[in-house]
Parts: C-alpha cells; sequence; structure tokens
C-alpha cells in the first residue's frame, strides 16, 4: 500500500527551480488559487485527497518540501525562513504571485513564516495542526525523536506503525479494523525507509521556530485549525498563534486527530476548508 493515496488523472506534476532548490510541484484544477504545505516527512501525496474534494474550484497546488519526496535543496541546517521563500517561489510560479496558503504541521509553521516573511503574496493563510512555537510536552517528544536518531538507533518494522500511529490519529480511529490495517501498512511503508538525517533536519528547524512576534504585525488574514483529538499540536497550541495574529479566527474541529485529514476523514477536513476558502476568497 502506497504511504498516502495517489493522485488523480487529472494532476499535472512540474519542475521548479530557484536559490539551489529544485522542487516537485503537483498541481490541480482551476479557480483562486490555493498553495498546500505538506507536514514533517511528508510529501505532496498528503494532499491528495484535499485535492480530490476541493479541485472543483480551486486551483489545488502542493510540493515535496525540504527533506522529503522528490525535491533536492543545499545542505542543512533550514530554517523556517528558508521553508517560507520555497513556498513563495511555489505561489510566484504557479499561482501568479498571490494564494492562499494551508499547511499541517510543519505546513502550519511554513504557513505563518510566509505570511509574516511575504504578506503581499498570502491572500489568506489556514495553517493547522500548528503552534506560534514549540514547547512542554511536544518538544520534549520531537527532541527525543530527534535523539533517537542521533543515537543511530532504527525502529523495527513491527513498531513503526503502533508507534507513530498514535500521534496522527484518534483513539476511536484507530480500532475502527478496517481503518486500523490500512493504516498500519501505510505507516510502515511511510517510516520504514525514512531517511534518518532529513526527519533531524525537518525537526530541528521546528523546533528553532517561533514566530510569535512576527505574527502580532502579520496583517494576513489567518483562519487556524485546530483538530480535538490531536496529540501532536494540542488546540490549546493553535489557539495562540490565533490569538496573536490580528486577523486571526480559531477553528477546532472535532474527533479528528493530526493527520486526520488522510484516510480517516479527508472529507470533514476539506469541508471546513472549502468554508473558510469560499467566504475569503470567493465571496468577497
Amino acid at each position: 500500500m502506497s504511504v498516502f493515496p495517489e493522485f488523480g488523472p487529472k494532476s499535472e506534476t512540474h519542475q521548479l527551480t530557484m536559490g539551489g532548490v529544485t522542487m516537485r510541484v503537483v498541481v490541480e484544477g482551476e479557480g483562486p488559487p490555493v498553495v498546500f504545505v505538506p507536514g514533517g516527512d511528508q510529501t505532496a501525496e498528503a494532499y491528495s485527497e484535499q485535492f480530490s474534494c476541493l479541485s472543483d474550484h480551486f486551483k489545488c497546488i502542493t510540493y515535496d518540501p525540504r527533506g522529503a519526496g522528490d525535491t533536492q535543496s543545499p545542505p542543512p541546517p533550514w530554517s523556517m525562513q528558508d521553508y517560507a521563500t520555497d513556498c513563495a517561489a511555489v505561489i510566484d510560479a504557479f499561482a501568479g504571485g498571490q494564494a492562499a496558503v494551508c499547511g499541517l504541521s510543519l505546513g502550519g509553521l511554513v504557513t505563518q513564516q510566509t505570511a509574516i516573511d511575504f504578506p503581499e503574496k498570502v491572500r489568506l493563510a489556514i495553517p493547522m495542526g500548528t503552534s506560534a512555537y514549540i514547547d512542554g510536552f511536544t518538544r520534549d517528544w520531537m527532541q527525543a525523536e530527534i535523539d533517537l536518531r542521533k543515537d543511530g538507533i532504527t525502529l523495527p518494522d513491527y513498531f513503526l506503525a503502533p508507534h507513530y500511529a498514535v500521534y496522527a490519529f484518534p483513539a476511536k480511529a484507530l480500532h475502527e479494523p478496517e481503518l486500523w490495517e490500512q493504516l498500519k501498512a501505510s505507516y510502515t511503508e511511510r517510516f520504514r525507509n525514512r531517511d534518518p538525517q532529513a526527519t533531524i533536519d525537518q525537526w530541528e528547524a521546528c523546533l528553532k521556530f517561533d514566530c510569535r512576534e512576527g505574527l502580532k504585525t502579520c496583517p494576513v488574514p489567518m483562519h487556524v485549525i485546530a483538530f480535538s483529538e490531536d496529540v501532536q499540536t494540542a488546540p490549546v497550541m493553535c489557539k495562540v498563534v490565533s490569538d496573536l495574529a490580528p486577523n486571526g479566527v480559531f477553528h477546532e474541529i472535532p474527533g479528528l486527530g493530526h493527520v486526520s485529514m488522510t484516510r480517516h476523514k479527508p472529507e470533514i477536513v476539506a469541508a471546513k476548508l472549502r468554508e473558510i476558502l469560499t467566504a475569503e476568497l470567493v465571496q468577497q
């Protein structure tokens, strides 16, 4: 089973080179452009189900970020400003210089930084499962994952899905037998061949991230989406972002986990995104 569901036949794959970075970019649909930024360890395919739900009314654009998939970049360390510069380049090349930007997890941090650094390019920011900075349990967990890899420890295949799925999906989802079989196969495949150094590089960029001051003066409308059963970025972390942003709006979707937008309840996440995108981009 593939790590994420595949894109549909109407999607187009491109290559974008700028500033020493060569990115794989996927585009589907027509309408107001929306750039979707993948999370840590994710490739563009993480948004394939969102594309199938939203590309009827929006030009959906996504890409492999530094440290994942087919994108090639200068050696790390990478800052969140580097990731934001990559996102801005995608906006320029595929969205005519201005787009809505939506991202999950690491992609949510990139979404915020892009809105702060390039407000003229971002019509609307939708960070999901995000934070203005990382502390507490999430910091300790992420640092432990980094240190595990630096110590050269490799988790066996039989432990991959039981370990990582707990951080991605709510308990009810994990106890749905058919869904669990899908998750077990896809998460085993996803993390079996994951380059440990790429994870270290991406996650260290997250732990260095702190955009609290930048958010205070960011003029971009910022709709922050939290998931009530999110272990990685609890709703209280997401609300800090919406509270700091002058034009921040907080949304909490009940019953979903950090990565419920793939395989679990993609249609619920897509419905919320359609609601926000329509109100901000279409009905203006």
